[in-house]
């Protein structure tokens, strides 16, 4: 996705959406592309909803079928609200991890990595970019990630100011490795982000 897709994207949803990468979309103007600030319709409630969903969507970089199928995954978990699972899984994927770990300046740019053998995880490459970090697992960088412009763009100029609490990040020699040293919790998502919206939306997924 290239740049100003990614910020008619935010543009369109009224937030700014690290995952997409490059930080700004939301500085020239805050409503949608073709609208003109005071003069933008009403929305339905259908479509706040739809608004709300497609951030988490769009932030992940996962498709509409994928998303589905993990929300229903998430509703056979009883122990807590089902989007707060849901979330805690999206946070948990090996792309997010890399990017959240300021490895790569998007998450898109994340699974280019894990696709191409740049990320290890305990010791062993890994290159499905959906597979699940659990607590106490360590990811590493190859010596070829580490020179990769992915890599060395995130360094340089990272999207967030920090990584979340649940990961630890510590030199390896000239490399970084890290560790989940916690489950994610829902609040680390890295947006603003009401979750009513989302459960309502997807209410009749079972």
């Amino acid at each position: 996705m290239g740049k100003k897709s990614a910020f008619k994207i935010q543009r369109r949803l009224g937030t700014e959406l690290p995952g997409l990468g490059k930080a700004g979309a939301l500085e020239r103007r805050p409503y949608g592309p073709g609208m003109h600030g005071m003069k933008r319709k009403k929305l339905s409630d259908y479509t706040i909803r739809l608004m709300e969903k497609q951030k988490v969507r769009f932030h992940y970089g996962v498709r509409e079928k994928q998303l589905v199928k993990m929300v229903k995954n998430a509703k056979k978990d009883t122990s807590r609200a089902w989007v707060d699972t849901l979330v805690v899984n999206l946070e948990q994927r090996l792309d997010n991890v890399v990017f959240r770990l300021n490895w790569a300046p998007s998450i898109a740019a994340a699974r280019q990595m894990v696709s191409h053998g740049h990320i290890k995880v305990n010791g062993k490459k890994v290159d499905v970019a959906s597979a699940k970090i659990s607590v106490n697992d360590e990811i590493s960088i190859t010596d070829k990630g580490a020179k990769s412009g992915n890599y060395l763009q995130a360094k340089a100029k990272p999207r967030l100011s920090a990584i979340p609490a649940y990961l630890a990040s510590e030199k390896d020699g000239e490399k970084e490795k890290a560790k989940m040293v916690s489950e994610p919790l829902p609040e680390d998502i890295p947006f603003p982000f009401e979750k009513r919206l989302v459960i309502e939306y997807y209410w009749k997924v079972r």
